[in-house]
C-alpha cells in the first residue's frame, strides 16, 4: 500500500493549494480506516515541505511518479518518500528517499546502528538513515516482483534536514551504508546536492506508473535471492543433513507443498539440545525460498536468528537475507494466509502476548498459524525457561486442531551435541532431577564432562579452548547487569573472580563475537546456539540441601525476566506455580549444561551443591529429586 500517489506536478499543487501533510493525512484515513498519530502528522509537516523545495527545479520532470508511505509487504516498514521515472536509456528508476527531522545523534559501536534524539531529549538507539533506506532497497529487490522482473533499477538514499555535518552522523563507520544509500544534510549546498541526486536518475517521467506496478506487485522471492541462500549453504558441512534430519526435512516439505489456505499444513518436530533442530530449520528456508515459497524463520529469542543470518549473509544481500528472518511477536496484525511457510525455531519460547510492554496480541502460536498457510515448528519442551513460555508440544496441537490443520508429528532422537554421547543427556536429566533415567553412570570417553574447583580454572579451560572461536562461559542468572548502566562495574563476583555479563556491543551476535570469550553468557544469549565446549557457572538457585536438589528462585537477579511475577502468581494461584518455577529453573541449567558439542565444565557456588556434582561424576551419591 501507497498512501499518497501522485506526480511532482500534482505534489507541488497539493503544496500550494493547501497543506500537503493535510493531503496525505486524509490519504491515510482513507487507506487505513484510521487517523494517522499526530507525531507521524509533524513529520509529514516538516519533512514534506523541505522535499517540495527539493522538487522546486524545472530540470525534474512534471511527470515524475512522487509515492509517499509505502508500506513494504511482510514487514511493518515504511518507505518515507519514492520518485519515478526513467534514465536517460529508457530504464526504469526508483529512488527511495528516507526523511529524518533528527538534529543530534550519536555514534554507535554496533554495526549500521546509530543514537538519535528522536523527538525528546532522550537518545534512542536504531538503524542509521543510510542503512535503512539501503535495506528497504534491498528488500524490494529481494521480494518484489515488479521490481525484479521489471529491472527496475532502485537508488536509495537519506536527507536529514535538520542536521548539520558534524562527523558523527557522517562518521567514517557508516561510509559502507553511506555509498550505498547517499547522505544528505542541513543547508542550501545539500539540498541542491539531492536535487542533482534526483536529476542524475530521473530523466524522464512515468506518472506514476512504476509506483502503481510496485504497489500491485507479487511478493515472492526474486530468483537472484533464492540462488544466493541456496549458494550460501551449498557445501557448507554445518548444514548438512544426517539420517533422521534428512526424513523429517523431507517429511515436512512435503506438508509445504501441499499447504494451501483451504488446506492447512502444521508441522510439529519434537527433538532434544543437538538433534539438529535448527540445521533443519535454515534448510527448509533456503530450499522453501528457492522453490518460489514465500518464507519466513521466526523465533523468539533474536540470539538464534541473528547468528544463522549472520552466515548466511553474502554482503550483496544482508538487507534481503534479514528480511528471511523475523521475531514471533511481529505477528499479531499480519493479515491471515501473508505467508506461504513460517518456520519456528525454538517454538518453546512463544509467549502469548507480543510487544515491548506485552500488550499486544493473544497467542503466538495461533497467530503464527493463521499467518501462514503452512507452520513448521520446532520444539524441546524441556527448554521452556521462562514463566511466559507457552509453545509446548500440547499448545501446538491445539491450535492446530482448533484451525482445522493438517497435523504432521516428527521426532528426531539422535544426539550430535554433547559427543554424540547417548548417556549424557539422560545423566544430566537424573542429576538435575528433571526425569528419573536410571542412568547412573556417565560414559565420558566422547564427551568432556567436568566439576571444576574454581570459576578461574573453568574460564582458563575454556579460554585454552577457544582457539576456533568455538568456546563459552555462561552462568545462571542470579548476578544483576550492573555494567549495563557502568562499564567499569563488574557483575559475576565470586571471590577474587570478577567477570561482565555479555558485552552489549556484541548485541545478539554474543556468541560469535571474538572478544565475548572474556564475558559471561547467559540463556537468552546461547539458547538455540553452540559451541564445542561450554563452561556453567551455576548459582544460589540451585542448591543441594538434605540429600536431594531443591531450587531457590529467591537467589535469582531481580533484573531477571524469566521469572518476574512468580510471587504474585504464587498468591494467586498456589503451589502449582511453586512447581512451575522449579521445572524452569531446572530446564534453564539443563539448556546451559547442552551448549557444548566436545565438553561442559562446570563450577557451583555452592560447596554443597559442587560435592553433588561430584559425586554424581562418580557415581556416588543422592539423585537429584
Amino acid at each position: 500500500m501507497i498512501v499518497y500517489q501522485s506526480t511532482k506536478r500534482g505534489f507541488l499543487a497539493d503544496s500550494d493549494d493547501r497543506s500537503v501533510e493535510e493531503v496525505v493525512a486524509d490519504a491515510f484515513l482513507l487507506k487505513t480506516g484510521r487517523y494517522a498519530p499526530d507525531g507521524e502528522f509533524r513529520a509529514w509537516r516538516e519533512s514534506l515541505k523541505h522535499m517540495a523545495k527539493v522538487l522546486r527545479d524545472d530540470g525534474i520532470p512534471g511527470d515524475t511518479g512522487v509515492g509517499i508511505e509505502f508500506g513494504i509487504p511482510q514487514s511493518q516498514k515504511r518507505v518515507d518518500f519514492m520518485l519515478s521515472g526513467f534514465a536517460d536509456d529508457g530504464s526504469p528508476r526508483m529512488i527511495i528517499i528516507e526523511l529524518k527531522q533528527w538534529s543530534s545523534t550519536r555514534v554507535c559501536d554496533l554495526d549500521g546502528l546509530i543514537d538519535a534524539q528522536r523527538g525528546g531529549a532522550t537518545f534512542v538507539r536504531g538503524p542509521h538513515p543510510c542503512y535503512q533506506a539501503w535495506s528497504y532497497a534491498a528488500l524490494l529487490e529481494g521480494f518484489n516482483e515488479a521490481i525484479y522482473d521489471g529491472d527496475v533499477r532502485l537508488r536509495p538514499c537519506a536527507y536529514l534536514h535538520n542536521h548539520a555535518a558534524d562527523g558523527v552522523v557522517d562518521d567514517a563507520r557508516y561510509e559502507p551504508y553511506i555509498e550505498r544509500a547517499p547522505l544528505f544534510l542541513k543547508g542550501e549546498a545539500e539540498l541542491r546536492r539531492l536535487r542533482e541526486f534526483v536529476k542524475k536518475h530521473v530523466k524522464r517521467g512515468d506518472d506514476a506508473q512504476l509506483l502503481f506496478n510496485v504497489e500491485s506487485g507479487r511478493v515472492r522471492p526474486s530468483k537472484m535471492l533464492a540462488d544466493s541462500v541456496a549458494k550460501m549453504l551449498r557445501g557448507n558441512q554445518e548444514f548438512v543433513l544426517v539420517d533422521e534430519q534428512k526424513v523429517a526435512y523431507e517429511l515436512a516439505l512435503a506438508a509445504a507443498e501441499k499447504a494451501s489456505p483451504a488446506r492447512r499444513q502444521v508441522v510439529l518436530v519434537k527433538g532434544g539440545p543437538g538433534t539438529g533442530k535448527s540445521v533443519i530449520a535454515i534448510n527448509l528456508l533456503a530450499t522453501l525460498t528457492r522453490r518460489g515459497r514465500l518464507t519466513k524463520y521466526v523465533s523468539k529469542n533474536a540470539a538464534p536468528r541473528s547468528v544463522y543470518q549472520e552466515k548466511m549473509t553474502g554482503h550483496h544481500s544482508r538487507g534481503a537475507i534479514a528480511s528471511l528472518f523475523g521475531g514471533s511477536g511481529a505477528f499479531h496484525d499480519t493479515e491471515p494466509d501473508t505467508f506461504d511457510v513460517l518456520v519456528v525455531d525454538e517454538a518453546h519460547r512463544l509467549n502469548s502476548k507480543s510487544g515491548l510492554y506485552g500488550n499486544l496480541g493473544s497467542n503466538q502460536v495461533m497467530e503464527i498459524m493463521r499467518s501462514a498457510a503452512c507452520a513448521i515448528f520446532f520444539v524441546d519442551d524441556r527448554q521452556m525457561v521462562t514463566l511466559s513460555d507457552i509453545g509446548s508440544s500440547s499448545e501446538i496441537r491445539h491450535w492446530a486442531e482448533a484451525s482445522g490443520a493438517e497435523i504432521t508429528e516428527l521426532e528426531l532422537d539422535a544426539q550430535f551435541r554433547c559427543g554424540g554421547s547417548d548417556s549424557y543427556l539422560p545423566w544430566l536429566d537424573d542429576v538435575l532431577g528433571l526425569a528419573s533415567s536410571g542412568t547412573a553412570e556417565l560414559d565420558r570417553s566422547g564427551f568432556d564432562f567436568r566439576v571444576v574447583d574454581t570459576p578461574e580454572e573453568l574460564h582458563e579451560l575454556i579460554e585454552e579452548r577457544n582457539a576456533g572461536n568455538r568456546a563459552r562461559v555462561v552462568a545462571g542468572y542470579c548476578w544483576d547487569w550492573k555494567s549495563r548502566r557502568d562499564p567499569r562495574a563488574f557483575d559475576i563476583e565470586i571471590g577474587t573472580y570478577r567477570k561482565r555479563w555479555n558485552l552489549g556491543s556484541d548485541g545478539s551476535l554474543w556468541i560469535v563475537a571474538p572478544r565475548s570469550v572474556s564475558e559471561v553468557g547467559c540463556i537468552h544469549t546461547c539458547q538455540g546456539l553452540e559451541v564445542d565446549y561450554i563452561g556453567v557457572i551455576l548459582g544460589p538457585d540451585l542448591l543441594f540441601r538434605s540429600g536431594r536438589l531443591v531450587t531457590a528462585v529467591e537467589n535469582r537477579s531481580s533484573m531477571d525476566r524469566s521469572v518476574r511475577g512468580y510471587r504474585s502468581a504464587l498468591r494467586r494461584e498456589g503451589p502449582a506455580v511453586a512447581d512451575v518455577v522449579d521445572r524452569l529453573i531446572r530446564n534453564t541449567y539443563r539448556t546451559l549444561m547442552t551448549r557444548g558439542m566436545k565438553g561442559c565444565f562446570v563450577h557451583c557456588v555452592d560447596p554443597e551443591t559442587q560435592q553433588y556434582f561430584r559425586d554424581r561424576l562418580e557415581r556416588r551419591g543422592s539423585r537429584g529429586t
